[in-house]
């Protein structure tokens, strides 16, 4: 059975792709591509493939509503320490990862859905940097706006690296990618 689920939040319509907000969805087509599989699926409304990592069978989700991530999670009887989430903080540098265990929504609306539908705080996520927003555009419009092709670069690194930290977390604990990934630039 599914052991791990590994969400990435983002926005299914073309007009959102490659977009800060959907670097969640990014890092889910990179870890597909490494585990040979495709996230087309349609399932738990959204898009989802199946993979194997360290030998813990795992579900990759681009859940298009929150309660999908709950069907999921109920349907498989995964815990929420085994649910990953992977999605675009503007408080990190570009590129720059953070993992944390557990933790608030801070302010990602994505994150505060997760929580109210989980009924919990305590699952483990990877937050990949975007960049703070300049001081006079709207949040909304920043965060659906596109990467320059400097940092578009370096975003491409980050979901490999993100990609990478996902596998540790499942192969060799939390712990173990927090230390390896944490403060670190691509």
């Amino acid at each position: 059975r599914v052991m791990y689920i590994i969400a990435g939040l983002g926005n299914p319509t073309r007009e959102y792709e490659k977009t800060r907000h959907n670097v969640g969805f990014e890092v889910i087509d990179v870890l597909a591509d490494r585990l040979g599989t495709t996230v087309e699926e349609k399932k738990f409304k959204g898009c989802y493939g199946r993979g194997i990592i360290g030998g813990q069978k795992v579900l990759l989700l681009k859940p298009q509503t929150f309660m999908n991530l709950r069907a999921a999670a109920d349907f498989y009887k995964v815990d929420p320490e085994h649910i990953i989430i992977v999605y675009d903080d503007i408080s990190l540098d570009v590129g720059q990862l953070r993992i944390r265990k557990k933790g608030s929504a801070g302010g990602h609306n994505g994150i505060k859905n997760i929580i109210s539908h989980l009924g919990t705080q305590e699952f483990p996520r990877i937050k990949v940097g975007v960049g703070d927003k300049p001081k006079k555009m709207d949040l909304a419009d920043y965060v659906l706006s596109r990467f320059s092709k400097e940092d578009r670069a370096v975003m491409e690194d980050a979901f490999r690296e993100a990609a990478g930290a996902v596998e540790m977390m499942i192969t060799q604990g939390a712990d173990a990618a927090m230390n390896q990934f944490n403060g670190h630039k691509g």
